[in-house]
């Protein structure tokens, strides 16, 4: 008998460069077996160098297409990667209080790779009180996981786990605090749920192209979770998809900057 194909909703952003936002997070989907759908709440004219300009839709049509999905797709688990605006935030929020998907991925997106700002400052704290209580599992890098609870950014691994605990409290289920800021030789996660912690270590890799990395990570969680049903292996097994995505990203020749991961380096 063939497995379940799960259904898995993307709400995020746009990147015209096709490396991060829904572009990467269907790519991840559909290279891990899942089918996508998306619910764009960014518009981004961005390339491998940078974002040059954002355009947001009105949260009412945010609304809308989250209801259109919902009404007629069983939705699996939802990935939330760019909001833009507090406006989307709560847009998104109150869409899944009243449908209520059963696995909830928060990307807490706020800054790209090239430094744009890609979530409105006063955004900050409506996604901090809204959204971090329905969210399933939440991956911040340590940046954000600072401006979200209002301190200096983590400098080893035993104030990682500190902070996660500290977002846990706030309301989400699990925290994956990842460590790509450490600058230490390996590049390691920390996966903070109710019943404990657990390290997930990993090489860094060399490599330039590291565009859509957070994008592609939450989005293989979310892929994945579903058919692995419990969250530990598919958070490991997710970031194990991510570092072979960036072995592989040499293989791309797109664009003059900061290029993407190969999401379909198994098939390509």
């Amino acid at each position: 008998m063939n497995s379940p194909i799960f259904n898995v909703l993307t709400i995020a952003g746009s990147d015209s460069g096709g490396g991060a936002g829904i572009q990467a997070d269907l790519k991840a989907f559909s290279a891990l077996g899942a089918y996508g759908a998306s619910v764009i709440t960014a518009l981004t004219a961005q390339n491998t160098r940078g974002v040059t300009a954002i355009h947001a839709p009105d949260a009412g049509f945010v609304t809308a297409q989250l209801d259109a999905v919902f009404d007629d797709i069983r939705i699996d688990a939802v990935k939330i990667g760019m909001l833009a605006n507090a406006s989307i935030v709560r847009a998104v929020a109150e869409a899944l209080r009243r449908h209520q998907p059963p696995r909830v991925v928060l990307d807490t997106v706020m800054i790209s790779k090239s430094n744009h700002a890609l979530l409105a400052p006063e955004a900050v704290a409506a996604l901090r009180d809204e959204l971090l209580p329905l969210a399933g599992i939440v991956t911040p890098n340590l940046p954000e996981a600072a401006a979200l609870l209002g301190v200096a950014p983590a400098t080893d691994e035993a104030a990682m786990v500190e902070q996660g605990e500290a977002l846990r409290a706030l309301g989400a289920q699990a925290v994956l605090m990842k460590g790509g800021h450490l600058g230490s030789d390996d590049s390691p996660d920390w996966l903070v749920e109710a019943g404990g912690t657990l390290r997930l270590g990993g090489p860094r890799v060399p490599v330039t192209n590291t565009h859509g990395t957070g994008c592609t990570l939450s989005s293989a969680i979310a892929a994945l979770w579903p058919q692995r049903g419990d969250l530990a292996p598919a958070v490991s097994e997710a970031k194990q998809y991510l570092t072979s995505a960036l072995e592989a990203s040499a293989r791309l020749d797109v664009g003059h900057g900061v290029g993407p991961v190969h999401h379909f380096w198994r098939w390509w």
